[in-house]
């Protein structure tokens, strides 16, 4: 019998993501972050409109592990990260897995500013020659890496006034059809300062409640990461997942229970931020490969 040569192929890049993980947990490591492990099955995710989880039995399998990691962090673990699996129905295309490896790490006493610099810093440890190139795109990494507000993005790229687009329910569309297509790529991007709208769990910014201290990374146009400023504030995060709940329904979506452990827990967590990175992503731009396929040793369709 021939040997399975779609997953022989992979070889060298399988070693390639091996060396990549192993540094990314040596950086954390090295700047005394505790590497934590989480339940993958869970009674309950954050609830939000465009995230659907998969079912496991009565329970089901995390969207993210950020719930339980911020429950060590409000239990006084100060800086924490973990590399897990984590699944989201649906999600399938050359950038999406349905079953995809995530970053996430937090830090107290900190707000999301904190955050670029262990980016800029990360990618400096994975990329020390201070460029990489992806697909014909040559990115300049050098920090400080630009930063943008989603306010800006909208005046500059979208057809759409963001408040229009907000109003709409037009947001989500107007982001990755019209705006992210035109991002600068010559270096990474922070688009940050998001609708309150769109808060998620991150805190409205102190002196300007319109807008969320929540970024994204863009790197040559590929989102990577999505951090927040956490809000601490169980009654508000409670009503924003009463909110969420009730758009899943309008739009005929299963219902899902409230993490009621988290939001108890939530009012001991003091200043924080956390981010979570796409590490099969992160792969796919050091390794200069096109499909997210390729950064796995199995896709869906091969099992």
């Amino acid at each position: 019998m021939e040997p399975n040569w779609q997953l022989a192929r992979k070889r060298a890049f399988l070693f390639k993501r091996a060396r990549i993980l192993q540094q990314v947990r040596a950086f954390f490591m090295e700047r005394d972050f505790l590497d934590v492990e989480t339940p993958q099955r869970i009674p309950a995710n954050a609830p939000e409109l465009h995230i659907d989880a998969e079912p496991a039995a009565e329970w089901f399998l995390q969207t993210s592990p950020e719930l339980c990691m911020k429950r060590l962090l409000a239990a006084g673990y100060e800086r924490i990260f973990q590399i897990c699996h984590c699944w989201r129905q649906g999600e399938r295309s050359r950038r999406h897995l349905p079953e995809y490896s995530m970053l996430e790490w937090y830090r107290q006493g900190c707000d999301y500013t904190a955050l670029m610099d262990d980016c800029e810093a990360l990618l400096d440890t994975l990329c020390p020659a201070g460029q990489l190139a992806w697909q014909g795109q040559l990115v300049d990494l050098q920090p400080p890496w630009p930063r943008l507000t989603v306010a800006e993005a909208f005046a500059a790229f979208s057809p759409m006034p963001l408040a229009e687009a907000l109003a709409s329910g037009e947001f989500d569309t107007m982001m990755a059809l019209e705006i992210e297509p035109q991002l600068p790529t010559e270096k990474p991007l922070f688009l940050i300062e998001y609708p309150a709208a769109c808060a998620s769990l991150a805190r409205t910014k102190p002196g300007q409640p319109a807008v969320a201290e929540r970024f994204e990374l863009y790197i040559a146009g590929l989102e990577l990461a999505n951090a927040f400023s956490e809000l601490t504030d169980s009654q508000e995060q409670r009503q924003r997942f009463a909110a969420e709940e009730q758009q899943r329904r309008a739009c005929g979506k299963p219902p899902y229970p409230t993490p009621q452990p988290f939001l108890k827990e939530l009012d001991t967590l003091s200043a924080a931020a956390g981010i979570a990175l796409g590490i099969d992503r992160l792969v796919m731009l050091l390794c200069d490969l096109p499909t997210i396929d390729d950064c796995v040793a199995f896709t869906p369709e091969q099992l």
